[in-house]
């Protein structure tokens, strides 16, 4: 059963474990069948967690790249070193003046769109080869440069000093602790996260998302999702049998437009999912060649 894996499952992370510790206990149950997940949680972090298994690991770069949704508790008024409720908090003097509803939004209106951000000193990212947690959990000075990240939306769904709950819509990379510490500096009265949810990577939310706690080796294939919903983005081809032929062989494929499933104008070097006719079965991802035919870059199936 295990080598029929193929797909990806949407699994609802609960607080206190780490990402790695959901796809050990779904490695340990599928074994010798690979996964790995597509966008780290924080242990505090709740929500969708998605795990590409079998030959769907290919994809785990295009399940990170998917519109990620978080709701998010934020406390202003305080501060730590690792920009949430989990490090070494210090609380600030109440400012004499509390900021409005309307000033916090407008504060987080402008944090939107393509903007630079420095991530949380404890986070992973790398440092001369090392992880950031690691030099700042030994007490050494870290300086982690700022990098683009893309925030497409941030809603203010409710506000009472110093308590406020966001939605916010982000791009691959964003730390939403770094908003919750931005925001605070730019108030003037610090802040920092004190609770996370994500609710939606993509197509896949949190509402279909199968509890960590569930996961069985019986329950785990029918909580599979098909390879062919990482790819709902992308456009498709449907193949025949002399195609799938083809396929195996590595060639390249001449297009017949009654079978392309596209919103537009395919362009050079557009990746395109190749399925079955039915559109059920993921079988590789091909790319637009200049001349307009379909070559393949990475093939599912088998002889």
């Amino acid at each position: 059963m295990n080598s029929e894996l193929f797909g990806v499952l949407n699994v609802y992370k609960p607080a206190g474990v780490t990402s790695r510790d959901v796809v050990n206990s779904v490695q340990r149950l599928i074994r010798p069948t690979k996964c790995g997940h597509a966008g780290t949680l924080d242990p505090m972090a709740t929500g969708v967690l998605l795990i590409g298994i079998g030959p769907a690991t290919r994809l785990i770069t295009m399940l990170q790249d998917g519109p990620k949704t978080y709701v998010a508790e934020f406390m202003l008024g305080q501060t730590s070193d690792t920009d949430d409720s989990t490090g070494k908090v210090e609380h600030l003097p109440r400012p004499a003046e509390l900021p409005t509803f309307e000033i916090i939004n407008a504060r987080l209106q402008s944090m939107c769109g393509i903007v630079s951000q420095v991530p949380p000193i404890f986070s992973a990212v790398h440092v001369d080869g090392q992880r950031a947690y690691d030099l700042a959990r030994r007490g050494e000075s870290v300086e982690l440069a700022a990098k683009n990240v893309e925030i497409h939306s941030i809603r203010l769904l409710s506000y009472e000093w110093p308590r406020l709950e966001l939605e916010i819509i982000c791009g691959s990379g964003t730390y939403i602790r770094s908003i919750a510490r931005d925001l605070g500096t730019e108030l003037g009265c610090g802040g920092l996260m004190t609770r996370l949810e994500r609710t939606r990577v993509g197509v896949f939310g949190s509402g279909d998302a199968i509890p960590a706690d569930d996961l069985t080796l019986a329950s785990i294939p029918t909580a599979l999702l098909p390879a062919v919903s990482i790819v709902q983005h992308l456009a498709k081809y449907d193949c025949t049998s002399a195609e799938i032929a083809d396929l195996l062989c590595g060639r390249v494929l001449s297009i017949v437009e009654d079978r392309l499933r596209s919103e537009d104008e395919l362009i050079v070097d557009e990746q395109i999912a190749l399925t079955t006719r039915d559109f059920s079965e993921l079988l590789a991802i091909a790319i637009v060649t200049s001349d307009l035919r379909l070559q393949p870059r990475i093939v599912f199936i088998r002889p």
